[in-house]
């Protein structure tokens, strides 16, 4: 299995900014889709001390060639001084919905499911 030119993005955020988040990423054409799926409860270390919140996690689906910029655009959106950033090849995949992805982050207003 190659690769297929698509990524998953898991990125965590306060439930009250994660529409805006979503919509922002993909009014600019940076993401083909982002399911949010929460609340979930996360537990961390920051800054010395164990942390719990309330999140909504998005799993972002993006063209390779999209990742610096989304990348840039989350950090800039982003209330947290540190977002969750986590990027994952998709290894493989149904073709369709590959070319769908790779199409849909060429531009904003392309592709759909």
């Amino acid at each position: 299995m190659g690769e297929s030119g698509v990524n998953l993005v898991l990125c965590t955020a306060p439930a009250s900014h994660a529409d805006a988040l979503a919509e922002a990423l993909l009014a600019e054409g940076l993401v083909a889709c982002v399911n949010q799926i929460g609340p979930v409860r996360s537990r961390y270390r920051w800054q010395g001390a164990i942390e719990a919140a309330e999140e909504v996690l998005l799993v972002i689906k993006t063209s390779s060639e999209r990742i610096a910029e989304l990348e840039r655009r989350v950090v800039a959106l982003h209330p947290y001084q540190v977002p969750e950033f986590l990027v994952f090849p998709a290894v493989s995949g149904l073709p369709a919905y590959l070319a769908w992805v790779r199409d849909s982050c060429a531009g904003p207003g392309r592709g759909g499911p």
